[in-house]
């Protein structure tokens, strides 16, 4: 990163969150999602053994990293991969590849019975699931007297839904953590989740939040304003009927009591956009596997959403844009207003859209600050 950037690279120590060292970073990229992991790629570089020793302190996968933009945490997460590098006139670096927190959960899996025999709000079953797998007590060596067990140290709101839920985990299962809570969230009426980063007002502390939004995650209290031309760079609406579909079937778990017959999986009831067909669109199938449901009505939950965010053609707008003072770092899930005239948009586009993804590119040798935004219809 040169030295003109405006972001400040801080690493960390992934349990107790101490800062380890404030190192510079070059051809830094990074993007954050809702609902899933967001990633970060840049190179250290190593002039001497003096840099060399400070940089041989950040390990892979125990190791976090900040960026920091006007005092603001703009992205935070865990350094899974590391690579040491010397090019043929010897000069080191070390590359580092790394995910938001939300990746924790990826890594992780169930090995606990987990049970919500009676209907629970399910952003309480989302935060209990949080909260099993930050407890990373080592299960052969409990904690000491007085002694706290290690942790990512994330932390939770009190989001509720309207939406009442039952489920189960079993332990020997090996569910994946991420799994669960995809699953949860893709029924009918589901959720979104993201873990966020910000540092407190007051104490200055960095916090890792566990946000949770029914039925979207929507943040800020007004619309953002983005015109072209002015602060839109570029943009693209890309129209995809590959993606689409007017059908939707989910497969579950295969069962079978008879070991001499077939086995088949459980299938969902084949949910079908009528409006769709009505208005001229063809059959087109969508279908989605899950492998350790065996509840019929969990599998028309899923394929009835499936069928709802991806009716005929799936489009993911997407604007570029200067990033500057008034730009804020917390954008996913704040509402923007696009306004457009051009030749296609000759009487003017003027429409609102949620932010669901956030890529950044700093700037570098003369390269201005950009974000790229994903958007949906708000």
């Amino acid at each position: 990163m040169a030295l003109e950037t405006p972001y400040r690279a801080i690493f960390c120590d992934l349990i107790s969150d101490q800062t380890i060292d404030i190192l510079p970073l070059r051809d830094v990229s990074f993007d954050d999602y809702i609902g899933k992991a967001g990633s970060l790629s840049g190179t250290i570089p190593i002039p001497n053994k003096e840099i060399a020793d400070r940089v041989k302190k950040v390990r892979e996968g125990r190791t976090a990293v900040y960026l920091e933009r006007g005092g603001d945490l703009w992205w935070g997460g865990i350094i899974w991969t590391t690579t040491l590098q010397s090019s043929g006139r010897g000069v080191l670096t070390l590359g580092i590849q790394a995910a938001t927190f939300d990746s924790y959960a990826t890594r992780r899996r169930i090995r606990t019975d987990i049970s919500f025999t009676t209907p629970t709000d399910q952003l309480e079953i989302a935060r209990a699931l949080w909260k099993e797998l930050d407890l990373q007590a080592d299960p052969s060596s409990p904690p000491k007297e007085g002694e706290q067990p290690r942790r990512l140290g994330i932390s939770y709101g009190q989001e509720t839904s309207d939406v009442q839920r039952t489920a189960s985990w079993r332990k020997g299962d090996e569910t994946v953590y991420q799994e669960a809570l995809d699953q949860l969230a893709a029924l009918e009426n589901g959720f979104e989740h993201q873990i966020l980063v910000y540092r407190d007002p007051v104490s200055g502390k960095r916090i890792r939040q566990l946000r949770l939004g029914w039925p979207k995650i929507v943040n800020g209290a007004t619309d953002l304003l983005f015109d072209r031309p002015g602060t839109i760079l570029s943009y693209s609406f890309p129209y995809d009927a590959t993606r689409g579909g007017t059908t939707a079937l989910a497969r579950g778990a295969t069962t079978n009591a008879n070991a001499a017959a077939e086995s088949r999986p459980i299938v969902s009831t084949q949910q079908i956009a009528s409006d769709l067909l009505a208005d001229g669109w063809p059959l087109i199938d969508l279908s989605s596997d899950h492998n350790e449901v065996t509840d019929t009505l969990t599998l028309d939950s899923l394929a009835k959403r499936s069928l709802d965010e991806s009716r005929g053609t799936v489009v993911i707008p997407a604007i570029s844009i200067h990033l500057d003072g008034v730009v804020p770092p917390a954008l996913l899930g704040r509402v923007a207003r696009i306004r457009i005239t051009d030749e296609w948009y000759s009487q003017g586009l003027d429409a609102r859209y949620r932010i669901i993804g956030v890529k950044v590119t700093p700037p570098e040798r003369g390269r201005p600050d950009t974000a790229e935004l994903y958007l949906e219809e708000a």
